[in-house]
């Protein structure tokens, strides 16, 4: 069975897509099959691996509407190891309607349609929208843990709670095995006190679910200002095909070993 992990934040601009994109690829990179599911309307993870919104017909709208099961919609990418399921626009209209549906098993569409290839993957990792609307509680309904990204900037932590209130909710009325897998700090710059200061927040609140490379470890992972980690998803690809050696790609590595352990 696969790990099933959402990266969530109702804040935009966070670093979330970048996140759940280059967390996907380096895993991918590490030998372990993984899909990323991009159940964000904006469809920002699936440009960011190359995809056109008009180079394929069917995607996890047509999931949601039952029209399609998730196999029939992977599209495979430049890594052989890394699957996409793509997202698109129509997705907009699917919020409305769960939102307006009080039917638990419309809530947890999306667990129903991961258990089809659960399988067949190591990792299942989810780009979810920026809201606490209903795609994305169908995300946490259908995940094993959640990763929060922070932006290293003013306001970081503001509606941190709201994300941590809405998955005890769901935790205690829906998928009682969700747990927080960890945040992450993004966006970090060296010449930046705010950035600092942030990171001291989020060690002084939330230290022990901070990744280290190694258990024990005081050096934690963090993000930072990377032009080229910026750059790439213009060129439809993971930092790690555009510059592997860039400190965003070296990051995004070293979150993936933290997660595998």
């Amino acid at each position: 069975m696969s790990e099933i992990i959402t990266i969530a934040n109702q804040k935009g601009g966070v670093g979330k897509t970048t996140t759940a994109i280059n967390l996907a690829a380096s895993l991918a990179v590490a030998e372990k099959k993984v899909l990323l599911v991009d159940v964000d309307p904006q469809a920002n993870a699936t440009t960011g691996l190359g995809f056109n919104r008009n180079n394929y017909e069917y995607n996890i709208y047509h999931v949601f509407t039952g029209r399609k099961k998730i196999s029939e919609i992977i599209l495979k990418t430049e890594l052989p190891k890394l699957h996409l399921a793509p997202s698109n626009l129509g997705l907009v209209g699917i919020e409305q309607e769960l939102a307006k549906d009080e039917n638990l098993e419309k809530k947890i569409v999306l667990r129903q349609a991961l258990a089809e290839v659960a399988d067949e993957y190591d990792f299942i990792i989810i780009d979810s929208p920026p809201a606490l609307g209903s795609i994305t509680i169908n995300a946490f309904a259908a995940s094993d843990s959640v990763i929060i990204p922070i932006q290293c900037e003013f306001y970081a932590l503001e509606g941190v709670a709201m994300v941590l209130n809405t998955i005890k909710i769901i935790k205690t009325n829906i998928n009682p095995k969700l747990k927080i897998r960890g945040f992450l700090p993004t966006m970090y710059s060296t010449q930046n006190n705010l950035s600092k200061d942030v990171v001291e927040d989020l060690k002084q609140n939330f230290k022990e679910q901070l990744f280290t490379i190694n258990d024990g470890d005081e050096d934690f992972i963090v993000i930072p200002r990377n032009v080229k980690l910026a750059e790439s998803p213009s060129f439809g690809k993971p930092i790690i095909l555009y510059d592997i050696k860039s400190p965003g790609s070296l990051a995004y590595q070293n979150l993936a070993y933290s997660i595998l352990g």
